[in-house]
């Protein structure tokens, strides 16, 4: 039985070998000095993935698994079949080197041994991406597989001729450093994703997170229904950081989701709450997560030019959540926070905390600023963030901490690349068949060429794509097969891509595969159908904000056609209303119960507001604000004031 730490331990040793050897391949770009990178990507791609392999498969066994349910004879079968796929992937990344070396100096043709090895390293894949992140993406992934060798057997649209089999094995799944699990994507995750993720993990280890729910707590205390408002926060703020939802939930909600049920909340809207807040990290300037990068590399982009488009939306997104607390605590006849418990008191060293959190944050905003890559900035606030972790008693007393959380690092990188080898299989096999183009094609057929229409069945699709899946394969999966549907009416990238962020972000709170709506419930204790279904609702707004952004990109601030404050101010306003109308009619309760016409009211006054139309959205605006005023004077009357 101690089998099972021992090799937890060295995936931690082996992760941080990892870490170190991404965080050095960066180094000399930045700083031109004598150090070992940067390492060619004929090396670097197959050993950074078999890395992760091996890391992935010290740190989650399947003997382990299976040990379990079927005693010793699983143990055995587990660790064969862990034995097995790492033996092939270790024989794929060598073969990968010889070959991309062979096609350096001369032509090369492929053999069968190629094409079968490329296959073999594909499922090998799909079965760490289901160990990792379960069913949904490695189903997707099995379906295109089965899809490619078939395609000429499938009906009408789906009809292709399929590749041969020696050639398009071999250059659709592992030869190749433009696509398959070895391609661009890939080489994004390594050299620029890689530093973030270490970033994120060094500040969760040394304590910044803690420092930060509890300085929330305090500077929300005052407001009627407190804690959740300080969920939001800290939520947000160690979202933006640590780029995965599920993450967030459980390193935040432990501590969030008692403390709101403790103010009078119910379970599942404390539930629900820390999951939207949660998920919105992820698009939540400055850090954002993952997928925020490779989006940069997609659109062809600085990642300052796309965390300054994402700065608006999000803020009009987490403002939202805090009008739904504030109706819901009104319902609910929740006042100001009660005492809080010694745990959550502010002392004066959180605050000395918050210098780990913020400033690295800064620095890597200056180092975009003045034309660093997103890679140098994450290597310049990483290395600020270690040297001010000291400013922690606990770091102080306990260096090893630091290169604790270098290795779970180089953990949480292996588990996303299990991920990303599964989208690298998806985006060549697309890539290879076309269907992209031909689905765009008919979506416009279908819509009439419509713009809302076409938005909307996106946001449709994307959501059903996105279910069950982190972000980032989410996002990658959605923005490739409707990416070319939006590309017709004439969308910049960055709107477009953003659009389907958003909707990847928010297919981990949409029913019925919401994961972290799960999450939260298995620690808020309620039903985690319920608790999916109330984030849903408190997240509504989310689901608006895209086409909001779409329909006026003056939000983004870098929109192509100029800035104009006037029109930023305009929508900023009239989209604050209607967010007032929503989260008001969603929650049936202002100052007092909404009567069903007073709802249905609010809610055709929102469309109206958002409505791009002046000779629409000026009557809405009005109507909206003659709503708020005889409901307040309604409430007023019946007080007899």
């Amino acid at each position: 039985m101690t089998l099972y730490p021992s090799l937890k331990r060295l995936s931690l040793i082996f992760g941080f070998g990892m870490a170190l050897v991404g965080v050095l391949n960066a180094f000399p770009s930045i700083f031109g000095l004598p150090t070992p990178g940067p390492y060619p990507a004929i090396v670097l791609r197959p050993a950074i993935f078999f890395a992760c392999v091996l890391v992935f498969v010290l740190n989650s066994p399947f003997g382990e698994v299976l040990g379990k349910r079927f005693g010793p004879i699983g143990t055995l079968a587990g660790f064969v079949a862990d034995g097995a796929v790492v033996t092939i992937m270790a024989l794929a990344s060598w073969r990968f080197y010889v070959v991309m070396t062979i096609l350096d100096s001369r032509l090369y043709f492929f053999s069968a041994f190629d094409a079968w090895l490329a296959v073999g390293a594909a499922f090998c894949v799909v079965y760490l991406c289901w160990r990792a992140w379960g069913t949904p993406l490695a189903l997707v992934a099995l379906a295109l597989l089965l899809y490619f060798f078939t395609s000429d057997y499938w009906p009408g649209f789906f009809n292709r001729v399929p590749p041969d089999f020696v050639e398009g094995a071999s250059t659709t799944f592992w030869y190749g450093l433009g696509a398959g699990i070895l391609g661009s994507i890939t080489a994004t995750m390594i050299l620029t994703v890689f530093v973030f993720i270490v970033f994120g993990q060094v500040l969760e280890g040394t304590g910044a997170g803690m420092s930060l729910i509890r300085v929330s707590f305090r500077l929300t205390r005052r407001f009627r229904g407190g804690p959740a408002h300080a969920a939001i926060v800290a939520s947000g703020l160690f979202g933006t950081m640590s780029g995965n939802a599920v993450a967030n939930v459980v390193g935040t909600g432990v501590l969030t989701i008692p403390m709101m049920k403790r103010n009078g909340f119910p379970a599942h809207f404390a539930g629900a709450v820390e999951a939207t807040a949660s998920s919105a990290g992820q698009i939540m300037p400055p850090v954002m997560g993952a997928a925020a990068l490779v989006l940069a590399d997609f659109v062809g982009v600085s990642y300052l030019t796309v965390i300054t488009a994402a700065l608006v939306p999000a803020l009009l997104y987490y403002f939202s959540l805090f009008a739904a607390v504030v109706f819901e605590a009104r319902k609910l006849n929740i006042g100001r926070s009660p005492e809080m418990d010694a745990e959550m008191r502010m002392q004066a060293q959180d605050l000395l905390n918050l210098v780990m959190v913020f400033v690295p944050v800064a620095v890597m905003v200056v180092c975009l600023k003045v034309g660093f890559s997103a890679a140098g900035g994450g290597i310049f606030a990483l290395a600020s963030s270690v040297l001010l972790s000291f400013v922690s008693p606990d770091v102080r007393r306990n260096p090893m901490v630091l290169l604790q959380a270098f290795g779970a690092g180089g953990v949480a990188f292996a588990n996303i690349m299990m991920a990303v080898g599964v989208i690298g299989i998806v985006v060549s096999v697309l890539g290879a068949t076309g269907l992209p183009t031909d689905f765009a094609n008919l979506v416009s057929q279908y819509t009439g060429g419509a713009l809302f229409w076409t938005l909307l069945a996106a946001m449709a699709a994307s959501l059903v794509l996105g279910m069950g899946m982190p972000t980032l394969p989410a996002y990658l999966t959605i923005a490739l097969i409707l990416g070319p549907t939006l590309r017709h009416f004439g969308l910049s990238e960055l709107s477009l891509h953003l659009f389907v962020l958003y909707y990847g972000v928010a297919s981990s709170i949409t029913p019925p595969v919401a994961l972290t709506a799960y999450a939260a419930a298995s620690i808020a204790g309620s039903p985690p159908l319920k608790t999916s279904i109330w984030a849903y609702k408190v997240g509504l707004v989310k689901f608006i904000i895209p086409f909001v952004f779409v329909y006026n990109p003056v939000l983004l601030l870098v929109d192509e056609g100029g800035f104009n404050m006037v029109s930023l101010i305009d929508i900023l306003l009239r989209t604050m209303l209607a967010i007032f109308l929503i989260s008001s009619a969603l929650t049936g309760f202002d100052q007092r119960r909404l009567h069903a016409v007073e709802i249905a009211l609010r809610l055709a006054a929102a469309i109206t507001v958002l409505w791009t139309d002046p000779l629409v959205h000026w009557p809405g605006v009005a109507v909206g604000l003659a709503l708020f005023a005889v409901h307040w004077a309604s409430v007023r009357r019946a007080q007899g004031v």
